[in-house]
């Protein structure tokens, strides 16, 4: 037997973690409270607020970042949760990482990178006014 590696308990323990946040359910908050790592990433390098950035879920997104989630933290594409909030149009959940101190130039693409790219004038503009590298 390989004692290397988790076992397979651990590894579905946390995929469910990874489901919880991508459905916005909040009960993994209390699994962030018991000693789950607020910064838990997947295969992909996916933490637990980017999968619920990404998902759409700004409640859970505010309550992950309260925490202490690392929220401009990269995933293994280079994209950050600020990107695929913008990328989904989730105003709601830019509005909420904005507010928290999310860069707007970080990743690549970039959360402004990819507004533009996709055309949203609105997004782009909110995220070029809070971004103190584009002013």
């Amino acid at each position: 037997m390989d004692d290397t590696g988790p076992d397979a308990e651990a590894i579905e323990f946390a995929h469910r973690m990874f489901d919880l946040a991508r459905a916005g359910d909040e009960r993994l908050l209390g699994y962030v409270d018991a000693g789950v790592p607020v910064d838990l990433t997947d295969a992909k390098g996916n933490t637990l607020l980017m999968l619920a950035a990404y998902h759409e879920h700004a409640p859970l997104v505010a309550a992950l970042a309260a925490r202490g989630a690392d929220i401009d933290r990269l995933n293994d594409r280079g994209q950050s949760p600020l990107a695929g909030a913008v990328f989904k149009s989730a105003s709601d959940v830019v509005d909420m990482l904005l507010g928290a101190g999310a860069d707007p130039s970080r990743g690549q693409p970039s959360a402004l990178e990819t507004a533009r790219f996709f055309g949203n004038d609105e997004l782009a503009g909110r995220l070029r006014n809070s971004d103190p590298n584009s002013r």
